[in-house]
C-alpha cells in the first residue's frame, strides 16, 4: 500500500519531519491557556469583549452549577447554541467538570432533535431561549432532568443587553420551558460553591458529535481528549507561519465565520484560538452576510476559517471594499469544496488565496491541507497534517494502481474511538492496524497532493449548513406510498451567495399513482426537518439512476437539476 505521511509544514526544500507534541489533556491545555493569557482580550461578540480571565471565571461558575446539580465526570452536557458568548463557556464548564460536551445544531428539531438527545444520553442541556418551541415537545418527551436556558444578551453587560433585546425583539414573546434555569443564575448559583477539578486522563471522552451514516441515522462520534487536542496540534504546527507571525501590537484575531457546532468551526476556530491566547469574532449567524460584512468592517482581523457560500457572498457583498483586508494572514476553507470561481473572486477582492483542508468528524476533524505560504488555487485539498497517513483503496480494502481513483483511509492521533454505542458501525469503518475508511472518493496528484473526486459525503450544504441525503431520504421513505427516493444538491433558488439547496426525486410504489402528493410530500419534512433541510424542489420518476451493481448514481440526479 502507497502510504502518503505527513511530516511538518511543507516548504521550498520539502518535507521536514517535525514531531508533534501532544500534552495529555485537551482540558488542562486550556487551563494553562486561561491562566497564561489572563489578562488577553479572549472574545468578542455584539461589542463586548470578554477577557481570558472573565471567561476562566464564567466557565468556573458553570463548572460549579453543574457539579451541585449531581452531574458526574463522564455524564453528557448537550450544548445547543450558537455564535455567542455563553457557547465558550458552556464548552469549558463541561470539561471543567469532567463533562462530555455534545454539540448540537441550534436549528434542529423534532425526531432529529430527540434521537440526538436521547441517542447521547444527555443528562443536561444548555441550549437558546430562541430554541424553546423545538425543544418543548422533545423535552417533554424525554424529560430531560436539567436545563439551562441562554438568554439574547447574556454576559453582554445590562445596557448591551437592553440593545440587543430592543434590536432583535420578537414579534412573538419567546416561549418559556418549565422547570429550565436561567443562565445567568446557573452562574450565580455556582459561584457560591467550591470547584472540584476532577482530574482529565487522556483516555476521557471529550466530545460526542453527531454526524450522519450510509444508514441515515445520526452516529455519534467519540473523541478522546488525546484526540482533539493531538488535531489541535498538528494544525498548530502546519499554520506555524501564519502563527508566527502574529501582530505583536494587536490581538491575533480569528473570524468564526462558521457554524460552531459543527466540527470545523468547534475545533479549528474556537479551540484553535482559545489554545493560542488569540481573540476569536463570534458570528451567531454566519449565513447573515449584511451582519457578516458590518462586523468586518469595525474590526481588524487575521484568520478567517469559512465554508464556500460564505467566501462568494461576502467577496460579492457591495460592503466587500470597505473592509480593511490588510491584516488577514490566512483564508482556511473545510466542510465543502471551494468553487475555483469563488476562490479567484475572495483573492481579487482580499488579496488572501483560499487555502483548501479536508476532514471529516472522525478525524478530529482535520486530516490534510495545502500549504499555507501558495497563493495559487489547485482544487486540491492538500497534503496529511504531521503525524497523519492517508492511502487510497478500493471496495475490498486494498490498494488502488498509482492515478487511480479510491477511497480515502486515514491514520493517526486525531482518528476517533469509534461511533457512540455502535461496535457492529465502528468494526465496519476500522480497517487492521487503525485504518479509518472515510468513505469519500479521492485521488493522488504525483506530488502527493490530494484530490477529492466526488463532494464529501453527499452533503449538501445549504448556507454553510450540512445536510446529509441518507437521513433526509430515510425520512421521506417513511412515508406510505413511496418506493425510494434520493436527496441531491441544486442550485439555491435565492442565488449563489445562499449555497446549495435540497433536491428531492421521488419513485412512488405504483408508476403513475397520484399519492404521495408534493404537497403531502413537504407537509412531511416539514413536521420532522429543519427548515434548511427540507427541499426546496420535489420531483416524481420512474426509476432512479443507478449503476450496474445497484448504487445510485448521485452524480446523474446533481447534474439534471
Amino acid at each position: 500500500m502507497t502510504v502518503l505521511a505527513g511530516h511538518g509544514f511543507i516548504g521550498a526544500a520539502g518535507h521536514v519531519a517535525v514531531p508533534v507534541a501532544v500534552p495529555a489533556t485537551l482540558s488542562a491545555a486550556l487551563q494553562v491557556s486561561l491562566e497564561r493569557h489572563a489578562a488577553r482580550p479572549a472574545l468578542r461578540a455584539h461589542g463586548r469583549t470578554l477577557r481570558y480571565a472573565e471567561l476562566e471565571a464564567a466557565s468556573r461558575a458553570l463548572a460549579g452549577f453543574w457539579q451541585q446539580r449531581g452531574l458526574a465526570p463522564g455524564d453528557r452536557l448537550a450544548v445547543m447554541l450558537p455564535g455567542e458568548l455563553a457557547l465558550p463557556v458552556a464548552v469549558l464548564s463541561a470539561w471543567r467538570a469532567g463533562l462530555v460536551v455534545v454539540p448540537v445544531d441550534p436549528q434542529l428539531s423534532g425526531d432529529a432533535l430527540q434521537h440526538q438527545l436521547r441517542d447521547s444520553g444527555a443528562r443536561a442541556l444548555v441550549a437558546a431561549e430562541g430554541c424553546a418551541a423545538a425543544l418543548q415537545p422533545v423535552l417533554e418527551a424525554l424529560r430531560l432532568p436539567l436545563v439551562v436556558v441562554v438568554g439574547a444578551g447574556d454576559l453582554l453587560g445590562p445596557v448591551r443587553a437592553a440593545l440587543l433585546r430592543h434590536r432583535q425583539r420578537p414579534r412573538v414573546a419567546p416561549q418559556p420551558l418549565p422547570g429550565a434555569v436561567a443562565f445567568g443564575m446557573a452562574l450565580d448559583r455556582g459561584r457560591a460553591v467550591p470547584l472540584e477539578l476532577p482530574p482529565a486522563r487522556p483516555d476521557d471522552i471529550a466530545a460526542l458529535p453527531y454526524t450522519g451514516g450510509t444508514t441515515g441515522v445520526a452516529r455519534g462520534v467519540v473523541l478522546l481528549q488525546r484526540q482533539l487536542l493531538a488535531n489541535l496540534r498538528q494544525a498548530e504546527q502546519w499554520l506555524q507561519p501564519v502563527l508566527q507571525g502574529r501582530p505583536l501590537d494587536e490581538p491575533f484575531t480569528t473570524v468564526a465565520a462558521l457554524p460552531l457546532h459543527h466540527i470545523f468551526g468547534f475545533t479549528l476556530a474556537l479551540l484553535l484560538t482559545l489554545l493560542n491566547g488569540g481573540r476569536l469574532l463570534l458570528v451567531p449567524d454566519p449565513t447573515d452576510t449584511d451582519a457578516l460584512a458590518a462586523l468586518l468592517q469595525r474590526e481588524r482581523f487575521h484568520l478567517f476559517p469559512s465554508l464556500n457560500p460564505v467566501f462568494e457572498a461576502l467577496a460579492r457583498h457591495p460592503a466587500a471594499d470597505r473592509i480593511d483586508w490588510s491584516g488577514l494572514r490566512l483564508s482556511l476553507a473545510g466542510g465543502m469544496a471551494v468553487d475555483p470561481a469563488t476562490a479567484m473572486l475572495w483573492l481579487l477582492k482580499t488579496g488572501s488565496p483560499i487555502v483548501q483542508g479536508y476532514g471529516l468528524a472522525e478525524c478530529s476533524p482535520a486530516v490534510s491541507c495545502n500549504r499555507v505560504d501558495d497563493s495559487s488555487f489547485s482544487g486540491h485539498v492538500g497534503y496529511p497534517l504531521p503525524g497523519t497517513e492517508l492511502a487510497l483503496v478500493d471496495d475490498s480494502g486494498q490498494p488502488v494502481p498509482p492515478g487511480a481513483s479510491g477511497e480515502i483511509v486515514v491514520r493517526g492521533p486525531q482518528v476517533m474511538a469509534g461511533y457512540w454505542q455502535r461496535p457492529e458501525e465502528t468494526a465496519r469503518v476500522m480497517l487492521p492496524g487503525g485504518w479509518l475508511r472515510t468513505g469519500d472518493l479521492g485521488r493522488l496528484a504525483p506530488d502527493g497532493a490530494l484530490k477529492l473526486v466526488d463532494r464529501l459525503r453527499d452533503i449538501v450544504w445549504v448556507g454553510g449548513l450540512p445536510v446529509v441525503p441518507n437521513q433526509v431520504e430515510e425520512l421521506v421513505q417513511q412515508l406510505p406510498g413511496v418506493r425510494e427516493c434520493a436527496a441531491v444538491a441544486m442550485p439555491h433558488p435565492d442565488g449563489p451567495e445562499a449555497g446549495d439547496a435540497v433536491r428531492l426525486v421521488v419513485v412512488r410504489d405504483t408508476p403513475g399513482a397520484a399519492e404521495p402528493t408534493e404537497a403531502q410530500l413537504r407537509a412531511h419534512c416539514e413536521r420532522h426537518l429543519a427548515g434548511y433541510q427540507r427541499p426546496v424542489a420535489i420531483e416524481f420518476c420512474s426509476a432512479l439512476p443507478r449503476t450496474g451493481v445497484g448504487k445510485l448514481l448521485r452524480r446523474a440526479l446533481r447534474d439534471a437539476a
